[in-house]
């Protein structure tokens, strides 16, 4: 006697496998929260929610068009886009945190070029918010190419034009908002 045949068998086995991998899945738990600490206003609640980076709002109907936290409204992210402008960029992901330009050299030098990688450890403005690493590559007349970390102060010179550069677009940014 058969108890199940192949497409019972493989029907339980389905439901099976989504039962295990949707019970299974953290965001899905429940989270217990103090109601004390979320606001009730729903204004509150989506600025907390954007503060915390959960999101934007969109607002619909003929109002204004929405909040949005964009690569535009960070000075340090602007800031080196800014002192960069000068070299192609070969990765700028917002998200990730990281800049790196592509290899740059100048006319005077035919054999050495750069590139530059800036890593955002934080959207504040400060000296311990971004690592700036430069990278050289030196090569001879038969191709064969070295590249070195330099510890030079090129990497100081930027870092301290971007963060000179974004402490003025946050000068101008409130300027508009107080005027």
């Amino acid at each position: 006697m058969k108890i199940l045949n192949k497409s019972h068998f493989n029907k339980f086995f389905t439901f099976f496998i989504l039962f295990f991998f949707i019970s299974s899945c953290g965001p899905l738990a429940f989270k217990k929260t103090d109601a004390r600490k979320n606001p009730i206003n729903t204004k509150d609640k989506v600025k907390k929610n954007i503060e915390e980076g959960r999101g934007a709002t969109f607002k619909l109907g003929g109002q204004k068009s929405g909040s949005f936290d964009f690569a535009s409204s960070n000075e340090m992210w602007r800031a080196t886009m800014e002192v960069l402008d000068f070299v192609p960029l070969v990765n700028a992901d917002y998200g990730g945190g990281i800049i790196i330009t592509d290899w740059y050299s100048e006319d005077t030098t035919q054999n050495q070029s750069v590139k530059i990688s800036v890593q955002f450890l934080s959207n504040e403005i400060r000296p311990d918010g971004l690592s700036v690493k430069v990278y050289k590559k030196i090569c001879d007349t038969s191709q064969n190419c070295k590249i070195l970390k330099t510890d030079t102060g090129t990497s100081q010179e930027i870092k301290i034009a971007i963060l000179k550069k974004a402490a003025a677009i946050k000068k101008n940014v409130a300027k508009k908002k107080d005027g």
